[in-house]
């Protein structure tokens, strides 16, 4: 497991200000990157904040981790989130398809759930480190009932081929799940990823 960063109650625009920190270091290395971040309700505040930043937003391509399998316009799409706020901006925004083939990630910014789920790796869903396939469709068990549908999901390999993964987690029950992760104190989606990942984990929390 690598190192973990754990920074404590920064706010959403400093979350955004060290996104765009690591963009920015990216970019000094590379004419154009791609990232990979989450949908839910806890990140969109900070692409608001973000897509504010002066980035040279063209040479960046933005792959939603996972979403669920509707029409852009509904209201349940991650994909059509993401593009309403950064595109303005001047992002290239990818949508998730099952046999897409995902880039090496300047930075994996991930959630994760209160029952350990990252991207749509359900615990339902047995994810692999070795998974052979780069993006699932699946089925979480149960079902969100606020999203209850199926899911696209970039699978544990294609996640951890990146330069560095971040997490935002919100709340003291994530917290005790994250942490238990970290000490390999259960075997959920977020510690096998949390093993597979072979550079920088950072935290906010």
């Amino acid at each position: 497991m690598p190192k973990i960063e754990m920074i404590e109650g920064a706010d959403d625009g400093a979350i955004a200000a060290w996104f765009a920190q690591r963009l920015r270091a990216a970019l000094a290395m590379s004419p154009e990157i791609a990232v990979t971040v989450p949908g839910g309700s806890t990140p969109f505040p900070i692409f608001d904040r973000l897509a504010k930043e002066a980035l040279p937003w063209p040479r960046i391509s933005v792959w939603p981790g996972d979403d669920r399998i509707v029409e852009e316009d509904h209201p349940a799409s991650n994909v059509g989130k993401i593009r309403a706020r950064l595109e303005p901006a001047g992002a290239r925004i990818v949508p998730l398809a099952q046999d897409a083939q995902p880039p090496h990630f300047a930075v994996a910014w991930l959630g994760m759930g209160g029952d350990g789920h990252v991207a749509s790796l359900f615990p339902n869903t047995d994810p692999r480190p070795n998974d052979s396939q780069a993006v699932r469709r699946l089925t979480p068990d149960p079902l969100p009932p606020e999203a209850p549908f199926d899911r696209l999901s970039l699978t544990i390999p294609s996640l951890v081929n990146s330069d560095e993964i971040v997490f935002v987690i919100r709340g003291a029950d994530k917290r005790a799940v994250f942490d238990a992760a970290v000490k390999g104190e259960n075997d959920l989606p977020v510690a096998r990823l949390l093993k597979a990942a072979r550079h920088k984990v950072t935290c906010f929390c």
